[in-house]
């Protein structure tokens, strides 16, 4: 028995213009079974968790460096 999903999630690499956007949201919207299209707008809240997964993913690469094999 296989796993069914009831939503997808997609992520840009940056922020864009609301009438940039619209392009991909009705490209989204033409593929057959998706029901609704909905964007978040970016925030300071967003930005703040996109600066904290950065510097966590740092300070972890950053560990693996400083780290002195036996």
């Amino acid at each position: 028995m296989s796993d069914r999903y009831f939503a997808l999630t997609v992520i840009l690499e940056d922020t864009i213009r609301e009438d940039d956007a619209k392009y991909i949201m009705d490209a989204i919207g033409m593929i057959k079974g998706v029901a609704r299209v909905e964007p978040l707008l970016a925030d300071p809240q967003a930005y703040w968790a996109r600066m904290e997964a950065r510097r966590e993913l740092e300070r972890k690469v950053w560990n693996v460096f400083r780290e002195v094999p036996e």
